[in-house]
């Protein structure tokens, strides 16, 4: 089966889908057309947020798609920014709304702290979250969003939801790729039952031209992007690359192979990646 047909399971009991397609910084009046060509290809799984502030385009895109909405796998993330129970979850209602869908598959908390808040505040808006946990849990009963989970979000972040909520998260969707893999986190996750998804697995494009990645994709006559998306594929991680055009999407879905482990330990200790975002 190609890896962009397999699933993982959920702790909620759901499946999603391995590689899914990442929307940050699509504009809203192209997106639409970036999903269509996805589904078309064989992507089920559209990752979206808030703050792109393309979840009009989004949803418009899935209409014309002529894939059935129970073979999507649609997801989309409360802006940092709402802090309290009544504004996250009146986001949701809007998200929906934006949309144009009866529910969403999954739906996150896009970041422990607002986004103006400085790197170095220490200040995790603890009480906060909980507040924002408990609309999204309130929205998962309410059928709104089938599963619920967060973010951007460390190891305190994440103990804070499960000391003080009924349901664990589902996921944590966090940056990582070549270069830069929290090993830690992903453990913490993982012995929490909670599925790692990997933003960014390409950085943003910097290790695309990276000469010693090139060597190693060249063994196994796949591009960087692929196996960059690979190797967060054997972390056992979720994929979302971003792609606009169909040769990139394509490329990034071509990963029906395997990274030696050899290969991965080098992977795993790269040099750190340097890049503006």
């Amino acid at each position: 089966m190609a890896a962009i047909h397999e699933t993982y399971d959920l702790n909620c009991g759901m499946r999603i889908p391995k590689i899914g397609l990442g929307t940050w910084m699509i504009d809203d009046d192209i997106v639409d057309r970036t999903v269509v060509e996805a589904v078309s290809m064989g992507y089920t799984h559209i990752d979206t947020a808030q703050a792109y502030e393309n979840e009009r385009g989004v949803g418009h895109g899935i209409r014309m798609c002529k894939a059935r909405r129970e073979d999507l796998f649609v997801t989309s993330k409360v802006d940092a920014d709402k802090k309290d129970y009544a504004s996250a979850a009146a986001s949701i209602d809007r998200s929906l709304k934006d949309l144009g869908l009866d529910y969403l598959d999954m739906m996150l908390i896009h970041a422990p702290q607002p986004w103006e808040e400085d790197d170095d505040s220490e200040d995790r808006y603890l009480e906060a979250n909980v507040e924002v946990w408990r609309a999204l849990e309130d929205a998962q009963a309410a059928g709104k969003v089938h599963a619920i989970g967060v973010s951007n979000f460390d190891e305190c972040d994440i103990q804070n939801i499960l000391d003080n909520c009924s349901v664990v998260p589902a996921v944590n969707q966090i940056q990582c790729h070549i270069g830069h893999t929290p090993l830690e986190l992903i453990d913490f996750c993982r012995d929490h039952d909670i599925l790692v998804e990997a933003f960014s697995p390409v950085a943003h494009g910097a290790l695309l031209g990276r000469p010693e990645l090139k060597r190693i994709a060249g063994k196994y006559e796949a591009s960087v992007a692929a196996l960059c998306v690979r190797y967060c594929l054997q972390l056992g991680t979720v994929a979302l690359p971003k792609a606009t055009s169909v040769v990139h999407m394509a490329d990034n879905a071509h990963v029906n192979f395997e990274i030696s482990d050899e290969d991965m330990e080098l992977l795993r200790n790269f040099e750190p990646v340097d890049y503006d975002v």
